[in-house]
């Protein structure tokens, strides 16, 4: 990762905190508070110790000194607790605020980009990578500031009283920085592999756990198995990677914080038998800056440990937000601002309408229609002619050329929100949400009463259906329509489509993985429902044709569209 697109990410990370910047500054806060309180408490130890072996003070008139040296370590850990937890609120408020930015965005994109990656890939960054960036706010953050502030504040207090043991200090320390910084230009990398190798890996279990029936009939186990295996093993080598990275700068950290210890042991050593008279203008060494300097020197490289240790949350966040980034700033297409009003009559004109892809290429030939409210359209065509592009045009998820007009307004300058509402629609495989079929049901509208279930349960000759159910119309619903046959399935997303009692009604083919029973329920609900709509319908039937006004038959891009 270049140096140029490192800052990029890190000035984004940064920004993403303002949401909870309050947070941040009470964590910082508490950790100031937590600093002082460790130099007190240094001072008040070897004050005590100056007194009881130097000066052989009784330990009954050093009372006030010990209640304090309790009240400091008290402080101390109060401070340090309420630090972490006002930390995590920091790291929480970022990823829920991050996580909406990408349901946003995906709402904006529509769900044909979102049918771009597989569901393992999306669950991989709306969830382990946004993960990622927990640490990089709750701890490297505001240890980032604290690194600076506490050893600033320890050499303030040390340099007067020892300006050799200050200079040690302040000697060693940016080679402990440079080494850190340089161990973190290959960190950032490392992680951005293993997140790709953890959408892999996620990707791969996810779809071969959905197609296990499919793999074990063409015996295929042993093949696909070996994928998995595949991309299993490159994920625990970039892993492994990622730990290497960590435990290297941890043991940098400690080198030098072990190094400049020992020399300021051995100064004061010598200085103690008399071979080394410097550092101390004039006044001497004493057990007390002896014993202060060597109780803060470990607590100097304190927060430089903790540094190195977080160092890896900034490479993994990094990693993290490459992909983040990307995907927010994808470009998508504008929104309209226009507001449409509920419609109870719906006419739909298009001009030379061509689908677009999200990545901008032609997915149809040029297609021009007429369509007064209550008439009913048919597509036809070959598969791959374009018949479903052309109905997510219809529905707002994909951008166009040409001109789609609704009762006289272009459809892309309509609010989505209020476009949404005109109409129903109903394709072959429907989604039903986890949950009850009355849950199913109501998705369209919550304020429903019985009357209403039960009469779109009925034209979608659903009712029958539930009376057979064991709990009825609160039989539960598991992923992917578990607990319903595919036709019992369709008849719910049909009776649902009806409830939503929309002027337009789209439908993708809404029989052809069904039964010519189940079919001629679905039919017949549907001519029930749309006597006073407008209808488009993508199908292959030639009975569904015979009750059309209008046919629009489509080829393939290579060929050109016949009205």
């Amino acid at each position: 990762m270049d140096k140029v697109q490192q800052r990029r990410l890190s000035l984004w990370l940064k920004g993403a905190v303002k949401p909870a910047k309050s947070w941040l500054i009470l964590t910082l806060l508490c950790g100031t508070v937590a600093g002082l309180a460790t130099l007190g408490q240094a001072w008040v130890l070897a004050n005590l110790l100056h007194q009881l072996i130097i000066e052989s003070t009784p330990a009954n008139k050093l009372t006030d000194a010990f209640l304090m040296l309790a009240g400091l370590i008290l402080l101390r850990a109060a401070a340090n607790g309420a630090k972490e937890r006002f930390g995590f609120h920091v790291g929480a408020m970022v990823r829920q605020q991050t996580r909406q930015a990408i349901l946003d965005k995906l709402d904006r994109l529509g769900s044909a980009f979102t049918q771009t990656r597989s569901a393992g890939s999306w669950s991989t960054t709306l969830l382990d990578q946004v993960e990622q960036l927990n640490d990089f706010y709750c701890k490297y953050l505001p240890q980032m500031v604290l690194a600076a502030l506490i050893p600033t504040m320890i050499l303030v207090l040390l340099f007067p009283i020892n300006w050799i043991a200050g200079i040690i200090l302040l000697a060693t320390a940016p080679l402990t920085v440079l080494f850190m910084a340089i161990i973190g230009m290959g960190a950032a990398d490392a992680n951005k592999r293993n997140f790709k190798a953890l959408g892999r890996l996620s990707t791969v279990f996810l779809d071969h756990l959905k197609g296990l029936s499919t793999i074990r009939q063409f015996a295929a186990a042993d093949r696909e198995l070996n994928q998995l295996n595949e991309a299993s093993e490159d994920f625990r080598h970039r892993t492994m990677e990622v730990l290497r990275m960590a435990f290297l700068s941890s043991a940098v950290l400690e080198f030098f914080a072990a190094i400049s210890i020992a020399l300021i042991a051995v100064y004061f050593g010598f200085s103690y038998l008399g071979h080394l008279n410097f550092g101390h203008y004039g006044l001497g060494i004493s057990l007390f800056t002896g014993f202060l300097v060597l109780l803060l020197a470990p607590e100097f490289y304190q927060p430089l440990r903790d540094l190195g240790s977080y160092y890896h949350a900034k490479a993994q966040a990094l990693g993290a937000a490459e992909s983040i980034i990307e995907f927010l700033e994808r470009p998508e297409q504008e929104l309209g601002q226009t507001p449409f009003a509920d419609a109870s009559q719906i006419a739909i004109e298009a001009n030379n309408l061509v689908a677009m892809s999200i990545e901008g290429t032609e997915l149809t030939n040029p297609v021009s229609f007429h369509l007064e409210h209550g008439q009913k359209l048919a597509l036809i065509g070959q598969s791959g002619a374009g018949k479903t592009s052309i109905l997510q045009v219809l529905m707002g998820l994909l951008p166009y050329t040409g001109s789609v007009k609704v009762n006289g307004q272009e459809l892309r300058e309509l609010l989505r929100s209020d476009w949404l509402r005109q109409y129903s629609w109903l394709g072959q495989n429907p989604a039903l949400i986890y949950g009850s079929v009355e849950d199913n049901l109501k998705l369209g509208q919550k304020q429903l009463v019985q009357e209403e279930i039960a009469q779109a349960c009925q034209q979608a000759h659903f009712d029958e259906v539930v009376s057979q159910l064991p709990q009825g119309i609160n039989h539960p619903i598991h992923e992917n329509n578990g607990g319903l046959s595919v036709g019992q399935a369709q008849r719910l997303a049909l009776a649902r489509a009806l409830l939503k009692n929309a002027p337009l009604l789209l439908l993708d083919e809404p029989t052809a993985s069904l039964d010519a029973q189940s079919e001629a329920y679905v039919m017949d609900g549907l001519k029930t429902h749309w006597q006073d709509k407008t209808v488009i319908m993508v199908t292959h039937r030639q009975d569904s044709l015979d009750t059309m006004d209008h046919c629009v038959q489509l080829t393939p891009r290579e060929g050109k569209t016949n009205v």
